[in-house]
């Protein structure tokens, strides 16, 4: 008799998974140089949804994954998230004092401080990928996306159109390009590392691409939905803050109800592309359902 899955077990077990593997991959606040290393453990061990290395897990169950890789695939790309929240939130960039419902990394140390954690935590991504113990080409293939979905033409090269675009009206297309490389580029690549670890072949592959890369704009969408519509207390961070700084959002281009009926077509699209998986994909489908409905 097949068991039913339990999604909010699985979420509970693999939840603390990402905990303990942070706990064990990150370096103790008592390697030389102490303080900087208890920075970085207060911006990777400071809560959140840890979505990222969730998908790592999910998508990693749907082939021969070894728990080594997806341990050190799920550290690596929350080292990555959690360094790009550090620098994200320094008065250069958004300029917040609030994440995840604590003070910011450069307002519980200073902005020298923040600055060191975000590259450390950065290259502590790629040390932990170099050093799993996989198979050569599965490490070199992992590097690689984590890489692509980090540069100039993921994540870092939408941080920057974001910035270059504060007070300015972009069109449908180039907010959905911002999107689809500030936030939407990790949240794939999440999804390919785990598929990566399980061997998965090219159609499959493909697959997860189209699920990851909808499931990364509505992802997206609901962020700025929450933005507009929760407070800073159910957030976690400074609610408004796209408003208060005039940033392209789809709430501000399209409409509040335009938003949330676009968020719940994206994640029907999602779950869509995760047929060929059957019940393998199930863990990958309720993910979904929980970006989506986050806030509720």
């Amino acid at each position: 008799m097949t068991s039913v899955f339990q999604f909010q077990e699985w979420l509970s077990a693999h939840s603390m998974r990402t905990e303990s593997a942070l706990e064990a991959l990150l370096d103790s606040d008592q390697t030389t140089p102490n303080r900087l290393h208890e920075a970085m453990r207060y911006a990777a061990q400071g809560g959140g949804k840890r979505i990222r290395p969730l998908l790592v897990y999910a998508a990693g169950s749907l082939g021969d994954a070894t728990a080594e890789a997806l341990d050190v695939a799920a550290v690596a790309i929350e080292c990555i998230h959690a360094y790009s929240l550090v620098h994200d939130d320094l008065p250069c960039m958004d300029d917040d004092d609030l994440r995840r419902g604590r003070p910011t990394v450069h307002k519980a140390y200073d902005e020298a401080t923040a600055l060191l954690v975000g590259d450390a935590l950065q290259t502590c991504a790629f040390e932990i990928l170099a050093n799993a113990k996989c198979e050569v080409d599965i490490r070199l293939l992992m590097i690689s996306a984590l890489a692509a979905a980090s540069g100039s033409r993921g994540m870092a090269g939408g941080q920057a159109i974001d910035l270059d675009n504060v007070g300015k009206k972009l069109d449908l297309n180039g907010l959905q390009q911002m999107h689809a490389m500030k936030t939407g580029a990790l949240l794939s690549c999440a999804v390919e590392l785990g598929g990566i670890a399980a061997h998965l072949n090219p159609t499959q592959m493909t697959c997860l691409k189209n699920y990851s890369q909808t499931l990364g704009l509505a992802f997206q969408i609901v962020d700025d939905v929450l933005d507009a519509t929760a407070d800073s207390q159910t957030l976690g961070k400074t609610a408004g803050k796209d408003a208060a700084n005039d940033k392209p959002t789809y709430v501000t281009l399209m409409g509040l109800d335009y938003a949330q009926k676009q968020a719940k077509q994206l994640q029907a699209e999602a779950i869509a592309s995760l047929e060929i998986f059957g019940s393998k994909g199930q863990a990958l489908q309720d993910l979904a359902l929980l970006v989506v409905n986050r806030g509720k």
